[in-house]
């Protein structure tokens, strides 16, 4: 899998991002696209996983004090089960490394809790919460400081 990222809102890139995120959170959750869509669209690096030039895998990171904050993770009904998310957070994981963010937080949908803890999140003290009405829990993964940057 190919795995680009941008911070630019009007390449295609970021189109193929919201595509997925559209297919996956609007069609499939039925979450408003006016949640969807928000005010962090030009604060975040978009990041999206190509399998033969087709876009499948998408999330973004938003930049925090001591970590960036992992969120809109999404990968297409027809991709799943292929651990493309899997190689998708090594690229986050990567990235952030060699930005100097020692962690990524994240809000997991509880129905996808066990995805994040195979990938070494673990839940915080903060109680769960629902996310456009879907239950959540916040997740937080320590980052090896000594972790090399593949690629």
């Amino acid at each position: 899998m190919k795995i680009l990222h941008t911070t630019d809102t009007t390449n295609q890139i970021y189109q193929d991002a919201l595509s997925i995120r559209k297919r996956v959170f609007v069609t499939e959750q039925n979450v408003s696209l006016a949640l969807e869509i928000d005010e962090n669209e030009t604060k975040t690096v978009h990041f999206v996983g190509y399998v033969n030039g087709q876009a499948v895998t998408t999330a973004r990171l938003l930049p925090e004090k001591a970590a960036f904050h992992v969120q809109r993770v999404a990968t297409l009904k027809i991709a799943r089960g292929h651990h493309y998310g899997q190689q998708l957070f090594t690229a986050l994981e990567d990235y952030a490394v060699a930005h100097n963010k020692p962690a990524l937080i994240l809000g997991g949908q509880d129905q996808a809790l066990g995805f994040y803890e195979k990938l070494g999140f673990h839940k915080t003290e903060r109680p769960g919460f629902l996310d456009a009405g879907i239950p959540h829990h916040e997740m937080y993964k320590q980052l090896s400081s000594g972790q090399v940057p593949k690629g």
